[in-house]
């Protein structure tokens, strides 16, 4: 919108030139990254938006990259098989903003760890910083919010934003994405403009519709965090049940894996806990744990597409389901094999075995 060819640097999927290629992680090494960016240039592209990891900032991957701005999105706990604790956590992911050279920030302060770091900013920080989020604590936040199946509207610094991005927590991303605009001096116009041609990242609160009466939302979430706001966002699109079917990867944090168990059951009215990634794991050890959180009130299936199918046959009419933790993941990976598997497209065909058909 603002005129620049974009590159982009996520966990989803690389672009550039306006090609996209899936990617092998979020954050390259760093001679990787460069060469990346290397390619950007010479593709045309002007620009580049790049997801900064806790591992790529852990690593030093990002040390020879000089950001224009840097936007902090929130924090929950994952990764602590690498970082041990959520304050070292933290710490990785703050070190990108600190320093002589630290670029302006824009900063969520919804989040805790947002609020703690725009503190510490406050204090310490050369650059301008912007806070955001949907509290009057934040500077950009929004006014007359009107929040919808087919997405928000609303007013942040000035601006009229309508984005066809559902969920609450999507009006965060977008303020962000307003904060980092207005700290780059782009135009009012451009960034409604830019807003409003959004589309949403796949396997990111992903619509899966066949015609169906019930909504289907498809999405990465596997931390505690994640599968809460997820969880909430769903029950904004319809008045009936949420079923939420769930796992938690094998070999990674298995600290989470409870509190996930937990959030699900306090958000959701039926739960599926099936498998996520079991890796080198038995699937039902890495459920058993999941219930200690969640209790026994819950259906078990360690076969993902069994529980997809299930959780499919129990919707109705203004009901919604929510399939969470693989998202854009097109393997599932069990004992060192892995299998092609898409819950987008396991979900669809469960949906047209059902008898919808769009």
């Amino acid at each position: 919108a603002a005129g620049r060819s974009p590159g982009l640097v996520g966990t989803v999927e690389w672009v550039v030139g306006g090609t996209a290629r899936r990617a092998p992680h979020t954050t390259p090494e760093a001679i990787d990254l460069q060469r990346l960016f290397r390619e950007m240039v010479d593709a045309g592209d002007e620009s580049v938006a790049v997801e900064a990891s806790s591992h790529g900032s852990l690593l030093r991957r990002l040390d020879r990259v000089r950001f224009d701005v840097l936007v902090f999105t929130n924090l929950s706990q994952d990764h602590l098989d690498l970082h041990g604790t959520m304050e070292e956590y933290y710490q990785a992911k703050r070190r990108l903003f600190v320093g002589a050279d630290a670029p302006p920030a824009a900063v969520n302060v919804d989040d805790e760890h947002g609020r703690r770091l725009a503190l510490e900013l406050a204090e310490t920080a050369l650059a301008p910083i912007i806070t955001f989020g949907l509290t009057d604590a934040a500077e950009v936040r929004p006014e007359g919010l009107e929040m919808g199946p087919h997405g928000s509207r609303f007013i942040a610094a000035g601006i009229e934003i309508e984005t066809p991005l559902r969920g609450r927590f999507n009006v965060e991303n977008v303020l962000g994405a307003i904060a980092a605009g207005l700290l780059l001096d782009i135009d009012d116009d451009v960034l409604a403009e830019g807003v409003r041609a959004m589309t949403g990242i796949p396997g990111r609160f992903e619509a899966v519709d066949e015609g169906q009466p019930f909504a289907l939302i498809v999405d990465y979430a596997h931390t505690p965090g994640s599968l809460d706001i997820v969880l909430q966002a769903a029950r904004e699109l319809g008045d009936g049940r949420l079923v939420c079917v769930f796992g938690a990867g094998g070999d990674r944090d298995r600290g989470k894996r409870p509190i996930m168990g937990a959030v699900a059951v306090q958000r959701a009215d039926h739960v599926i806990v099936t498998s996520d990634n079991p890796r080198s794991e038995e699937p039902l050890a890495i459920i058993q744990d999941i219930l200690q959180g969640a209790g026994m009130g819950v259906e078990i299936d360690p076969d993902r597409k069994s529980a997809i199918r299930r959780a499919v046959s129990l919707a109705g009419v203004g009901d919604v389901v929510v399939i969470a933790g693989k998202g854009h993941e097109q393997g599932q990976e069990t004992a060192g094999v892995i299998e092609p598997f898409d819950d987008r497209a396991v979900a669809r065909e469960a949906l047209r075995a059902a008898g919808f058909s769009a």
